[in-house]
């Protein structure tokens, strides 16, 4: 056997062991992949509320002698520098659902389009992170590293709703029959969702936890905008709350009765949230809860709307 032949005798050797469908490892990588974004979430806004923004004060080295933290940066140096390894993490997710899913690329175009997105997405947050840290926190450019991670967090919604056919050209069960009205609802409750999470941004931006006690702010109204961005959080409570109406009054079981009420219960959840960091100084702690909480209604909205559109009308 000449050797020109092993590399290619070995690739189908391996794409031969691959799946050929959907099949249980596709459906929990599709699932960590959705946990590990929220939880990037989660470590990112640590991060901010320890005051841990630059406890890497260089990219991508995190001094300019060491790739990794030392322990002379102290607890600072731990926490940035582990957020910044679980980027590396959910990048081997990414890729390890590119490979299972290599013999299905074109038979499900979808997940593998998804999975791509997912895995070029790290290189790109990597880089604005590196930004974050030169331009030394500048808040516009911490606020769209959030929002990309918000992005990522819709991204992979999709991504677990399509491996488990609840929704997609290729969903394996039929859907419930919902009302005319609950499709346009839910979507603009998405897109609602979506502008409260930007304009909770802002006033991130314009609020006491910068990260480091020398990074700037915006230099905006932070009580104004604190108003401003209740606004669409009312409208999106609104829009929950009709969408329990259309489930209980068409009486609606199944998986779209499951997702309002999980919407309606995180909305719910971020307006107590919201309500009490505002009256008691904005503490740490209830930050980090409501960067939570907006990481879980934008999965919990896109789940909802996503399921209304792929569901029959009455």
């Amino acid at each position: 056997m000449s050797t020109a032949s092993r590399p290619p005798r070995i690739v189908s050797g391996i794409t031969a062991r691959l799946p050929v469908t959907v099949d249980k490892t596709v459906k929990r990588l599709a699932v960590l992949s959705l946990i590990g974004q929220t939880v990037l979430v989660v470590t990112g806004g640590a991060v901010r509320l320890t005051a841990s923004g630059l406890g890497c004060p260089t990219w991508p080295r995190c001094t300019d002698a060491s790739l990794v933290n030392t322990p002379e940066m102290g607890i600072h140096g731990i926490i940035e520098f582990g957020n910044r390894l679980l980027t590396f993490a959910l990048a081997a997710v990414a890729v390890m659902m590119l490979v299972y899913l290599w013999n299905l690329r074109k038979e499900r175009r979808d997940l593998f389009l998804l999975a791509l997105a997912l895995l070029a997405s790290i290189p790109a947050q990597a880089v604005i992170g590196g930004i974050t840290v030169l331009t030394q926190l500048n808040p516009w450019v911490v606020g769209l590293h959030f929002l990309v991670s918000m992005a990522l967090v819709v991204l992979a919604t999709l991504l677990v709703n399509r491996a488990y056919g609840r929704t997609g050209k290729a969903r394996a069960a039929g859907l419930t029959a919902l009302p005319g009205a609950a499709r346009p609802v839910m979507t603009a409750v998405a897109l609602i969702s979506a502008v409260a999470v930007c304009l909770g941004v802002v006033v991130t931006g314009a609020g006491p936890h910068a990260g480091d006690a020398d990074a700037p702010r915006n230099g905006l109204d932070w009580d104004l905008f604190s108003h401003i961005h209740a606004v669409p959080a009312y409208l999106v409570t609104a829009g929950a709350l009709f969408g329990l109406f259309l489930v209980l009054r068409g009486r609606i079981t199944g998986p779209f009765r499951t997702a309002v009420l999980l919407l309606l219960g995180v909305t719910v959840l971020q307006a107590i949230i919201g309500f009490t960091q505002y009256y008691n100084g904005i503490p740490a702690l209830l930050v980090g809860a409501h960067m939570l909480g907006a990481a879980l209604l934008m999965s919990a909205a896109t789940n909802a709307a996503d399921l209304a559109r792929y569901s029959p009308v009455k």
